[in-house]
């Protein structure tokens, strides 16, 4: 299937636990384990040094933070769930993907891409484990925060994915600060946010409509062939209180 476009959404904070005992998470696993499986196994090793990060790290503390050490410290052969189960938190909730039909579920999973702290970039559909490292994250032994270390890996990773196509990005400013829209090889770079009516950033309280949004978008995929498509699905979208507001490049 030729893709048209695809769709950059954060991971959450709050995730699934366990995983599917018959899978055991590789540095290589997924559709950009290969050329990410490296750095990977670099994030993962500085965790196991680190022992799964203290509290300043991690941002969480009480259970929250031992589950997370415990997690961080056994990443390779863990067991994985996708990551379109594996993240619980505000925005997936309302993208609601497992209320899709099967067919507009597996287009939707092809279209996902979501950059994070651990794996680079990820597939909806690709097997993530348990973990906790924001992309705003400073690993002392990486340097720098994760998403600056990662920029240059993940800015190829998606663009290649993304060759001649939309890219319609959803993310927050921590992971947009991941990628680097090669405007060669992507077709147009659409970056996405969303606003109270007096213009002031949405926030945390956004994430409702940014999932609710990205749903609709992905499931209007069939009507979507280029930027003049996407602003009329943009356009049918309305949320009580927040407008989209969108940068295209």
């Amino acid at each position: 299937m030729r893709l048209t476009f695809v769709v950059l959404l954060p991971p959450s904070e709050g995730k699934a636990e366990g995983g599917a005992t018959r899978t055991k998470w590789a540095v290589s696993s997924g559709a950009f384990g290969r050329e990410l499986g490296p750095m990977r196994k670099q994030v993962a090793e500085a965790l196991v040094k680190a022992k799964g990060g203290d509290a300043k790290l991690l941002g969480v503390s009480g259970k929250h933070l031992d589950r997370a050490q415990a997690a961080n410290r056994a990443l390779v052969g863990s067991p994985t769930l996708p990551a379109a189960d594996r993240y619980t938190g505000v925005v997936w909730d309302h993208l609601a993907l497992a209320g899709m039909t099967a067919t507009q579920r597996g287009r939707a999973l092809d279209r996902i891409l979501v950059p994070s702290g651990l794996l680079g970039v990820a597939l909806a559909g690709d097997p993530v484990p348990d973990y906790r490292l924001k992309m705003g994250a400073r690993v002392a032994s990486l340097g720098g925060t994760m998403a600056k270390w990662w920029r240059d890996a993940v800015s190829e990773a998606i663009n290649a994915y993304a060759d001649g196509c939309i890219v319609i990005d959803m993310l927050p400013g921590e992971h947009r600060a991941a990628y680097a829209p090669d405007l060669s090889r992507i077709k147009r770079h659409v970056a996405i946010d969303l606003v109270t009516p007096q213009g002031k950033a949405g926030g945390h309280d956004a994430k409702a409509a940014k999932g609710a949004l990205a749903r609709h978008i992905l499931l209007s995929s069939a009507t979507i062939k280029n930027v003049d498509d996407l602003n009329v699905i943009i356009g049918n979208f309305s949320d009580q209180r927040f407008r989209v507001v969108t940068n295209v490049n």
